[in-house]
């Protein structure tokens, strides 16, 4: 590895969590963008009044028509969408919602056409005039937006801005139907643009990867924070394996990306998984490869999935690498087990623990306390796995509510009520095995109370699973798992 890329990698050990739209890459369309762009309304007095006061809407209106407009031909038109884009950026968070407001509202699909053409088809009394009429209330019921949107796309890294434009959309959470049309336009634009048949497959390696790519992982990863450089470098190592989709138009921005262990044995808890001082293993005598963080790396991509197709293609790529891996499962996090537990316990049902697990909870109690408001208790203060005592009171009776809120407990539409079991059941996974201290993070506790979870990828199996669960909401679940729920 060359001196200049170790440099470049120091440069980044303070890098922190993205926090808002105008990352470096985006900053970077600013100079990308100006060498394009000729406006009267302009980034620099977009700049001095960032907030986009009343003043400035109307000749910001007049430039979104110039936009729409054929006059000057491909060179003019990419003018002035990559002059409204570099107005965009130099804009405030209030101001980026007022130019999407404006968006939204003034560009909308034009009711009195949609109306006047609705007219002219239902007066239309032959084939050929219905047909006629039908053509143009297709062209009426397209927003003028959506054309306009689709200019950003040709321009460089147009794609990555539409991405974070979504991002915002999203994070403003408007009830205006102006504006959830205006969100739903984008999003059916990306996911059109990004269909997983146009995506690129890459392995990153420490090598391999740039220092800026490196960074982005560290911003990114959702599940398990990477704690600086030599984190990553573990996860990077020779038993390790990190795979991402990318797409042609964002070549250095991954969209999301997983994380995997080769080991022998179903892994049980993410501390060892990844102690940087547990010697590296030979992976071609592992038998094992375990996903255990699977990230999406771009908000504005959120609803347009990857994973299920991401996880099958490694462990496609994998079985060609390593032929002695047999078994391809995760560690992963339940993220809304406390959550729910939380709620039960609100409800004070009188049978909800066992004999014995009121039995076990009673040995540690306050005097006077039931064993319903000790379990309620020692989960608040989330100090019990410090205690060896209190942790093993608590054990059976966690495990068997989690097996509970992991197999029995539904959603909407027979939806499994954890996101992340929901994610793994469609793909086809079943429910291996509850790891009791599998995550004692501040975040596993809170959120899970230390549990983890191994989903089984059989991949002889996964499509029965799959349909099962995505057509009668049954969980495949291992007779261990099912085992739990009966105390």
């Amino acid at each position: 590895m060359d001196n200049q890329k170790d440099l470049d990698k120091a440069d980044g050990e303070d890098v922190k969590k993205s926090s808002g739209f105008l990352d470096r890459t985006l900053k970077n369309l600013k100079t990308a963008w100006r060498g394009i762009a000729g406006s009267a309304y302009d980034a620099d007095k977009a700049s001095s009044r960032p907030n986009l006061p009343e003043g400035d809407l109307e000749q910001l209106r007049e430039q979104m028509r110039a936009c729409l407009e054929t006059r000057g031909g491909e060179v003019s038109a990419r003018g002035r969408a990559a002059a409204l884009g570099h107005v965009y950026l130099a804009l405030d968070y209030k101001g980026r919602e007022r130019f999407l407001r404006l968006l939204a509202n003034d560009f909308d699909v034009v009711e009195v056409s949609v109306d006047t053409v609705m007219d002219e088809l239902r007066k239309a009394t032959d084939k050929e005039s219905r047909h006629s009429a039908q053509v143009i209330l297709k062209k009426a019921l397209v927003a003028p937006r959506i054309n306009l949107l689709t200019q950003f796309n040709a321009l460089p890294d147009g794609v990555k801005f539409l991405v974070d434009m979504r991002a915002e959309l999203l994070a403003l959470k408007s009830t205006e139907p102006a504006m959830q049309g205006l969100e739903h336009d984008l999003r059916d634009l990306l996911k059109s643009w990004f269909d997983v048949d146009f995506l690129e497959l890459r392995r990153i390696t420490w090598d391999n990867a740039s220092a800026a790519l490196l960074e982005k992982l560290i911003a990114y990863e959702a599940v398990h924070a990477i704690d600086g450089w030599d984190d990553l470098k573990n996860r990077l190592d020779s038993d390790r394996r990190c795979f991402a989709y990318f797409h042609p138009r964002m070549p250095d921005e991954p969209l999301i990306f997983v994380e995997v262990a080769l080991v022998n044995g179903l892994a049980d808890n993410i501390q060892d998984l990844l102690d940087e001082n547990i010697p590296v293993l030979d992976p071609h005598t592992a038998d094992t490869a375990i996903f255990y963080s699977i990230s999406n790396a771009q908000k504005g991509l959120a609803g347009i999935s990857f994973g299920n197709f991401l996880i099958k293609r490694v462990a496609e790529s994998l079985s060609t690498e390593f032929k002695g891996l047999k078994t391809f499962a995760t560690l992963s996090p339940t993220p809304g087990f406390m959550k729910w537990l939380t709620r039960t316990l609100a409800d004070e049902d009188p049978d909800l623990l066992s004999n014995s697990e009121a039995k076990a909870l009673s040995a540690v109690a306050r005097d006077g306390d039931t064993p319903q408001q000790t379990l309620k208790l020692l989960l608040k203060n989330q100090s019990w796995p410090d205690d060896p005592t209190v942790s093993e009171a608590l054990r059976a009776t966690l495990l068997r509510l989690c097996a509970r809120y992991l197999v029995n407990e539904k959603g909407r539409n027979m939806r499994a009520l954890d996101p992340v079991a929901h994610f793994h059941l469609t793909n086809g996974a079943r429910i291996e095995k509850l790891n009791w201290r599998g995550d004692l993070s501040s975040r596993g506790v809170k959120q899970a109370a230390g549990m983890m979870i191994n989903y089984l990828y059989d991949l002889s199996r996964v499509e029965d699973t799959h349909e099962a669960y995505t057509s009668t909401g049954k969980v495949g679940a291992s007779p261990d798992v099912r085992g739990l729920l009966k105390g």
